[in-house]
């Protein structure tokens, strides 16, 4: 067991059980033309997490230890996209109209899948999730535990929509969890700031904060 310098307090990591979580580093959130700048965002916020995240993931996979990536997409038909979700606001694009990468958040068009920069290799996870929280009609708990993970390092976008319901969601299931601050982003900075201040809240009422620096120097040796 190592302990991370982490606030509210060190936070305990068991390596091998311990899974890196990348959440929805699309195309269709980071570069122009999809989902995010259909709702007006300014995508360039988010490339700011892409080198942590690189870096994490050499640490992890350096290591032979799990990583997983999510993609928030619906089946083509839809049908797992409820009106609630796809008719809300006044995006220039709605969820399954065609943009500059194909249809927005369907699964198996290019906007939907991982940047290049940070692609999964062979052998990580997958989870295509219909909904904010990765572990929402995925099976994603089952596969962790048959897995045997028991700790979770999340990165990824939006620090305050799919990545703080994803680690509330494995919060409620047992899981030790740990967000890193400059792995993860927002179109809005204050609201990353205010996700943050929440997960640590409270004596870590939902997980712990770390900066990628101290958590790569944790586990250097």
């Amino acid at each position: 067991m190592i302990e991370i310098p982490a606030r509210p307090f060190p936070c305990p990591f068991e390596p091998g059980r311990t899974a890196l979580v990348v959440i929805d580093m699309q195309r269709d959130f980071v570069e122009p033309g999809g989902f995010g700048a259909s709702l007006g965002n300014d995508v360039t916020r988010l490339h700011a997490a892409i080198p942590p995240i690189a870096a994490l993931l050499a640490a992890w996979r350096a290591r032979g230890w799990p990583v997983l990536h999510t993609r928030e997409c619906h089946r083509p038909d839809l049908s797992d996209c409820p009106p609630a979700k796809r008719e809300r606001g006044e995006p220039t694009l709605r969820i399954g109209d065609p943009g500059p990468m194909g249809r927005l958040l369907v699964a198996g068009e290019p906007g939907a899948d991982i940047i290049p920069a940070l692609y999964p290799a062979a052998g990580e996870w997958v989870i295509d999730k219909p909904g904010k929280g990765m572990f929402w009609g995925t099976g994603l708990h089952e596969r962790l535990q048959a897995a045997g993970i028991t700790h979770l390092v999340f990165t990824g976008v939006t620090t305050e929509v799919c990545v703080q319901t994803s680690m509330r969601e494995a919060n409620d299931r047992g899981y030790v969890c740990l967000i890193v601050e400059d792995a993860t982003e927002s179109y809005f900075p204050e609201f990353k700031r205010a996700a943050l201040e929440m997960i640590v809240a409270q004596g870590g009422i939902i997980g712990w904060a770390t900066p990628s620096a101290a958590l790569l120097e944790a586990l250097a040796p």
